[in-house]
């Protein structure tokens, strides 16, 4: 049935006839080839297989992509930031050697502005000072200092006629002027004899003050010694007094601490005596923290009050043992008889689980065999009826025989 469907779809082509008489004249069979339509159809041929190599390849298919092409691109692309790598390196190397060269230069013309400016102050503190300057007259700051006063003296032969400074012949002050230098000359006199006689006044005033001053100076020095002394006498007296003091002092101390020990003696002697270790005192075998506590180190026994007392605990025990030992023998027998009818409880539910069980398998096989004849009259009808025309293998063969 499939080969009558393919053979129905299948296209009827026309078959070519043999060429007849004229009709091989209409066709030029001795044309040259044509090299560039050879290659394009070689081309194309040679990207058909390229295709159809990647397209039936179940790797590239899968990945969907060129992994030789990305892998060359990942090269080429690692070879090129290696290039550029490379090329920075060597632009850096540049760059830091004219930096370098850079950095002598501003230097070495830092150093020659440098020693050309000394070499301008050099020459304009040797050889252009200010007073060298032609008109330095007119703003030179000590040309007051250095011009001469318009009038010396009265004989200063600058002060002529025309000058209007001095002229000849006047002094109309003279009188006045001797008188004033004559009572002036006495008033300095005088005060120059005050003066000497103050100070004479004051230089013997001065020495006797210093004599006073000396003798009593000399008078507090002895009297000062004489007090040293009577200090030193009475100092030395009170050592001694204090040192005597201070032996019979130490002499009575040791006399009482000797009779003090000697007392500590006789009544530690008499309470080893009279004490509780030596009496063997029950009481003394008591504890500061309870009366149910004893001291070790003064116990000394127990009484026949508490031996009596211990031995009716420990038969009171013993009943009170036996009596637990009856209540757990009790115990474990009613446990026993639970158990016992815990265990015949649980082999019959067990029994009625497993009948059930055998009637849910029963029931399962008998569903599982209806549903196996259904199966299988189903594959039956579709052996048989539905799937009549199973495909062969020329028609799998045709699939995958181009790459469009």
């Amino acid at each position: 049935m499939t080969e009558g469907r393919k053979s129905q779809t299948r296209k009827k082509w026309p078959q070519p006839q043999p060429a007849q008489g004229t009709q091989c004249a209409m066709y030029k069979l001795d044309l040259p080839i044509d090299l560039k339509e050879v290659a394009a159809i070689e081309r194309r041929r040679n990207k058909e297989q390229q295709r159809q190599s990647r397209i039936f390849n179940a790797k590239y298919r899968t990945i969907g992509v060129d992994v030789a092409t990305l892998e060359r691109q990942v090269e080429e692309r690692k070879t090129l930031e290696r290039t550029e790598k490379a090329r920075d390196e060597a632009f850096d190397a540049d760059r830091q050697q004219y930096d370098k060269i850079a950095l002598m230069l501003e230097q070495r013309e830092l150093e020659v502005a440098r020693d050309l400016t000394r070499a301008v102050q050099n020459f304009s503190e040797q050889h252009q000072q200010p007073e060298d300057r032609r008109e330095f007259d007119l703003y030179d700051p000590d040309a007051l200092k250095k011009d001469r006063p318009a009038r010396v003296s009265d004989d200063d032969p600058r002060c002529g006629p025309a000058s209007l400074q001095m002229f000849a012949g006047e002094d109309l002050s003279e009188k006045e002027r001797k008188k004033l230098q004559t009572e002036l000359s006495k008033k300095w006199l005088t005060e120059q004899k005050d003066e000497r006689k103050r100070s004479e006044a004051q230089h013997k005033f001065a020495d006797h003050l210093y004599d006073k001053k000396r003798v009593e100076l000399d008078e507090r020095t002895q009297h000062l010694s004489r007090m040293e002394e009577d200090c030193r006498k009475a100092v030395i007296m009170a050592t001694n007094n204090f040192n005597q003091a201070l032996a019979m002092e130490a002499s009575e101390r040791r006399r009482l601490e000797k009779q003090k020990e000697e007392d500590n003696n006789f009544a530690e002697i008499y309470n080893h005596l009279t004490g509780d270790i030596l009496t063997e005192n029950p009481e003394a075998a008591v504890s500061s923290f309870g009366a149910h506590r004893v001291v070790p180190d003064r116990w000394k026994g127990m009484s026949p009050e508490q031996l009596k007392a211990i031995l009716e605990t420990q038969e009171m025990q013993c009943q009170e043992k036996q009596r637990l030992k009856e209540e757990e023998k009790q115990r474990n027998t009613e446990w026993d008889r639970q158990r016992l009818l815990a265990g015949r409880a649980a082999m019959t539910l067990e029994q009625q689980e497993e009948e059930f069980s055998r009637e849910i398998r029963k029931r399962l096989d008998q569903h599982n065999q209806q549903l196996s004849r259904e199966q299988k009259a189903h594959l039956e009808y579709l052996d048989k009826v539905v799937y009549t025309n199973n495909p062969t293998a020329h028609f799998h063969s045709q699939f995958n025989t181009t790459s469009r």
